[in-house]
């Protein structure tokens, strides 16, 4: 498979040298669950990967929980036969429960059965690295934290690290092992990690890949009032403070100036809004989910794009 080349950079210390965006597979995951996207054609999938990985991006970030194993198996056939594959990141710590619900739990045991089956779905003898997906139970992550320092010792996963946790967590499982990478939530619509978690992750050497950077496409410039009405019922999204009012209003005002932005430089207002992420110096990469191939071309962009202080006053309304 012919590849182009994007800019890369080491996330953290981890040696892995990871382009400035990567594929997420969460929505890939399709329907039927409590946190789906809705109905999601798997051949799209594949095709959406395959053409991510055409134009350069290296690393594919998905988890267990997103449709209970469906986006690994859909992962992992768009790798089959692939040579030299990208870095695969999952996540653990929300097995399936009653009714296709998530449970949560870091227990030993839980933790090696999700990374089990995360390994066979994925057709790979070790993933690159595995992430406690939520610090929930908070009573049980330094028994979760040991599990994953376990895993790696015995070579099952590269690298280890956290998604949504806190500097508290962070410090109390330090005390474990190290923590070698960090996933926050991160964008123009939930920057609540910009004061103090980023400058933290940024002084402690912890890699950060932030997810969510267009807002689960709230600011890609294709969301619409009308399309969020039409959104089907099994979307997680119609259900979310920021797709309705009053937040709704602000939210697209804000895609707005992205979009005046995006003019500037002959993209679109996803590109412009990964970019921002992409300015914070404590963040090494983004996370960009796509369903279809047609949605990547648009988006990879954001890896080069450089903004200019005028284009982030702008962006931020106070220009």
């Amino acid at each position: 498979m012919q590849t182009t080349r994007l800019s890369t950079t080491e996330l953290g210390e981890t040696g892995l040298e990871i382009t400035r965006v990567g594929f997420g597979a969460w929505a890939i995951g399709g329907a039927g669950y409590d946190w789906g996207w809705g109905t999601q054609e798997d051949d799209d999938s594949v095709a959406a990967i395959h053409h991510a990985l055409e134009l350069g991006v290296n690393w594919i970030d998905t988890a267990a929980q997103y449709g209970f194993g469906h986006s690994e198996e859909v992962v992992g056939r768009a790798l089959a036969g692939l040579g030299p594959r990208p870095y695969v990141f999952t996540k653990g710590g929300q097995p399936e429960g009653p009714g296709r619900t998530t449970v949560q739990s870091l227990r030993r045991d839980s933790l090696r059965r999700e990374l089990e089956g995360s390994l066979s779905r994925l057709g790979v003898d070790a993933v690159d690295l595995y992430q406690i997906h939520w610090p929930i139970p908070a009573e049980q992550i330094e028994e979760g934290w040991s599990t994953l320092a376990e895993l790696k010792a015995e070579g099952l996963v590269g690298h280890i690290g956290v998604s949504n946790f806190s500097i508290a967590q962070l410090r109390q499982i330090q005390q474990i092992a190290p923590v070698e990478t960090l996933q926050p939530p991160y964008s123009l619509v939930a920057r609540e990690v910009e004061e103090e978690l980023l400058p933290f992750a940024e002084r402690e050497r912890i890699g950060v890949i932030v997810y969510s950077p267009m807002g689960s496409g709230l600011l890609t410039g294709a969301m619409t009032r009308e399309r969020i009405e039409q959104l089907p019922e099994d979307d997680w999204r119609k259900r979310s403070a920021r797709f309705q009012e009053p937040q709704l209003t602000e939210h697209l005002a804000l895609v707005d100036r992205l979009r005046t932005v995006a003019d500037r430089h002959d993209t679109t207002p996803g590109a412009v809004a990964v970019a921002w992420t992409l300015l914070n110096p404590a963040v090494d990469g983004a996370i960009t989910g796509f369903r279809r191939p047609d949605q990547v071309d648009p988006i990879i962009t954001a890896a080069q794009l450089e903004l200019s202080d005028e284009d982030v006053a702008t962006i931020e309304g106070r220009a």
